[in-house]
């Protein structure tokens, strides 16, 4: 549906919007085109009523996740689960990198690595606050990295989809999947980004990452991990329930 607003046309869609995956995340850009993408989302209430159970994630949590979301230019809670059409499935296909077009601002470089596995309001508070230091990359692991440090049933959603569920975010500036395996299995993206901090928040804290820092002459930050006032503290681990 397409409405004038200020003499400016918006693409605008209802929907529930929880628990949100890549394939959510690709038909919000998609549908992000030509003009300007104004969601209706639906209140708790209305998610009750529609569905007969409440949402996963409360109505705060699900719009602050589709707010951080790049493509997203405006969000309205509704209670009118019929004021707008749902948003359309997303065309199949490989997955865009939705970082190609970031320009270097000029601020200092901080990088980030992490399997996220399952995209949340954790991850999204973590790449807000690591991006107040400069411009954020995120590198994802790799799919046989990640089956090699958490276990055969890892990860849930393919490398790709991954880099493409964080490069959504809006505060991130650059998402990439990891060449490299354990730990430190980003060292080549670091060695050709030569990122200026290297951020962890504190359960991904190890000393061989602090050491690598410390040899390359990066700045090696830990951040605590608190979500965003008002919000629930979220892990991957509850969410997957392994």
């Amino acid at each position: 549906m397409l409405v004038n607003s200020m003499h400016a046309e918006l693409s605008l869609f209802s929907g529930a919007f929880d628990d949100l995956r890549a394939a959510d995340l690709r038909a919000i850009r998609e549908a992000a085109r030509p003009n300007p993408l104004h969601l209706l989302l639906w209140s708790d209430a209305v998610v009750r009523r529609a569905t007969g159970r409440p949402p996963r994630f409360p109505e705060a949590e699900r719009r602050y996740l589709l707010e951080a979301v790049r493509w997203v230019s405006r969000v309205t809670v509704t209670d009118r689960p019929d004021a707008a059409p749902p948003l359309p499935r997303a065309a199949e296909g490989e997955w865009p990198d939705p970082t190609a077009d970031a320009a270097d601002s000029g601020r200092p470089g901080i990088l980030v690595t992490g399997c996220y596995d399952w995209l949340h309001s954790g991850h999204v508070r973590f790449f807000e606050e690591c991006a107040a230091y400069g411009d954020l990359t995120v590198v994802v692991g790799n799919d046989q990295n990640v089956r090699a440090l958490k276990g055969p049933d890892h990860p849930l959603f393919s490398e790709q989809e991954r880099r493409f569920s964080a490069g959504a975010i809006r505060h991130v500036h650059r998402a990439l999947i990891a060449s490299g395996m354990g730990w430190l299995d980003a060292v080549p993206e670091i060695d050709r980004i030569r990122p200026a901090i290297y951020a962890v928040n504190e359960d991904g804290d190890k000393p061989e990452k602090r050491a690598f820092c410390d040899a390359r002459g990066i700045r090696y930050l830990v951040l605590t991990r608190r979500p965003r006032p008002g919000l629930p503290a979220r892990h991957s681990t509850a969410l997957r329930g392994f």
